[in-house]
């Protein structure tokens, strides 16, 4: 039996599955037990965030993993990778020349789950309402180019758009489009707590305790209509404090599957085994990890220190240090197997060089050792941020020129402190909500994006990126997008550090795993089944 299962690209910025191990197959029975899968993703309510599950605020991976099951969309990115196809929909696509006004024609009899019928109506409040709460550091950016929504009668709805944007089939695919009940959701306030409600493959029940998740009981949603084949009749999504904590579930026969994150040990540990018991899936992530700078904060508002950075860090030697072969150096937010990514960042800076981040300084007139602290999360983006940030400082100090401390903080405490500004510089991870170079660029970059960040651009917000969403052919589009990422490269408000891969490991009776994530990251539960062993 091969242990590994790879997903390798199939073509320029798609990637689709290629199928081995027993772990890979397709089938298995949709009856038996519920499927746990064990995820150290983290979803807590607290008084920053009380509404973590409303379609309207949630904007993390490990969120929208819990969406996608319950919310349907309009569209949805196919299971092999590519353009997304309809999903609630029946039909949609643009009907003009320009791309500013795109048409979707609902599934007949498409109901939610309490089995109210599902109108074009429905359609609209759920778009205008996330736009109307417009929340804070929220996902409300992916529909900022929609002017007005239209319906007429009760199975067709109208986009009209603001300007051209050959990405907005993808952006109706996200959790933010997803659709909602008017009598669950609502128009100007957002959900509390940790109910959803929808028309997705499953309904939800959520276990909690001292406000956070335990526990996600997905049960399979009989009034269910869309193009998902939805392989199990129950999935448990258990939360887990860390990745040794998820390991021993899996070694202890509590859990099925073990998704995001695992550490590098564990990767490593699985990948050399020779027990027949767990299949190790490997696939090629979009995930990307960079450093996000306050570009207001007086230790990095001057360009050159930010430059000097960019200069001295080694990220070969970081990914080796640390990551080993689960991730690649990356040298543009937008990852190598993206259609418009650019190596800009080795382009301008080439090797790592003391000197001439010491010329930058001293060009600058900035005084050494430039003293900072770099902020990261210690239970977010797995148990190996720690060991990379250390060795983010050792690089930064070994040149005299910086003198680096670093801090790590729960989540639920990093993120809404990054939100109001209070890190001049922290460590951030990006899942895209779609597999274009618009989604790695216009969150960071764009007005109202997701940081929080005070860097503009008026020439990136004003030209390049409504002109690189004029494209419908994205090849067309790489002109714009390299310019975007040379201008990143130049002024550094963010810093691309790597790009990794990513895994699951389940129990060798379990099927579909080869699709229980996709290249964004979303799992896709549906995909699960329970098969022979062996």
């Amino acid at each position: 039996m091969n242990r590994k299962t790879l997903v390798l690209p199939a073509v320029i910025g798609l990637l689709a599955p290629v199928l081995a191990a027993c772990g890979g197959s397709d089938g298995g029975s949709g009856g038996g037990d519920a499927i746990v899968v064990g995820t150290t993703d983290a979803v807590t309510a607290s008084k920053d965030a009380p509404a973590p599950l409303d379609p309207a605020y949630a904007y993390d991976a490990g969120i929208w993993n819990i969406l996608r099951q319950t919310v349907q969309t309009l569209m949805i990115q196919p299971r092999g990778e590519g353009e997304p196809v309809p999903e609630a929909a029946e039909s949609c696509g643009f009907t003009d020349t320009g791309n500013e006004r795109y048409a979707c024609k609902l599934r007949e009899g498409l109901a939610f789950a309490n089995g109210d019928a599902v109108t074009a109506e429905d359609v609209k409040y759920s778009i205008d309402r996330a736009r109307d709460i417009n929340a804070e550091g929220g996902p409300v950016g992916l529909l900022s180019t929609i002017d007005t929504v239209e319906t007429k009668g009760d199975r067709e709805v109208i986009f009209h758009l603001k300007t051209a944007d050959a990405t907005f089939p993808y952006k109706l695919s996200t959790p933010v489009a997803g659709i909602v009940n008017p009598d669950d959701y609502q128009p100007k306030s957002l959900r509390d707590g940790f109910d959803v409600d929808g028309s997705g493959p499953y309904t939800m029940s959520a276990e909690v305790k001292n406000d956070e998740l335990v526990s996600a009981v997905f049960t399979k949603n009989p009034n269910y209509k869309g193009t998902l084949k939805v392989n199990n009749d129950k999935v448990e999504l258990r939360s887990f404090a860390d990745a040794d904590a998820m390991g021993t579930a899996l070694d202890d026969g509590d859990i099925d599957v073990m998704t995001r994150t695992m550490s590098p040990e564990q990767i490593e540990k699985l990948s050399a085994s020779s027990d027949d018991d767990v299949d190790l899936v490997e696939m090629p992530g979009l995930e990307i990890r960079y450093l996000a700078f306050n570009t207001d904060a007086a230790t990095v508002k001057t360009r050159a220190v930010r430059q000097a950075m960019a200069q001295i860090i080694n990220r070969s030697e970081l990914v080796a240090k640390v990551y080993g072969s689960e991730a690649e150096p990356l040298f543009s937010l937008v990852p190598a197997s993206i259609v418009g990514h650019s190596n800009s960042f080795f382009n301008k800076y080439g090797d790592p060089s003391k000197a001439k981040a010491a010329a930058l300084l001293n060009k600058a007139n900035i005084t050494t050792p430039v003293k900072l602290t770099l902020h990261y999360t210690t239970d977010h983006y797995g148990s190996a941020t720690k060991l990379e940030f250390q060795q983010l400082q050792k690089q930064l100090n070994a040149t005299g020129l910086f003198d680096v401390s670093i801090k790590g903080e729960l989540w639920k405490t990093f993120r809404p402190a990054e939100q109001k500004g209070a890190y001049d510089v922290y460590g951030m991870g990006w899942f895209p909500d779609f597999p274009d170079a618009d989604n790695y660029l216009a969150p960071f970059l764009d007005k109202g994006n997701f940081l929080g960040s005070p860097y503009a651009n008026s020439e990136i917000r004003n030209t390049l990126i409504p002109e690189s969403r004029r494209q419908a052919d994205r090849l067309s589009a790489s002109t714009s997008l390299t310019d975007i990422q040379d201008i990143v490269a130049a002024d550094v408000p963010v810093l691309p550090l790597w790009q990794g891969k990513q895994y699951v490991a389940a129990r060798d009776d379990i099927t579909g795993t080869a699709y229980a994530l996709n290249s964004s990251s979303t799992l896709q539960l549906w995909e699960l089944g329970r098969g022979v062993s062996g």
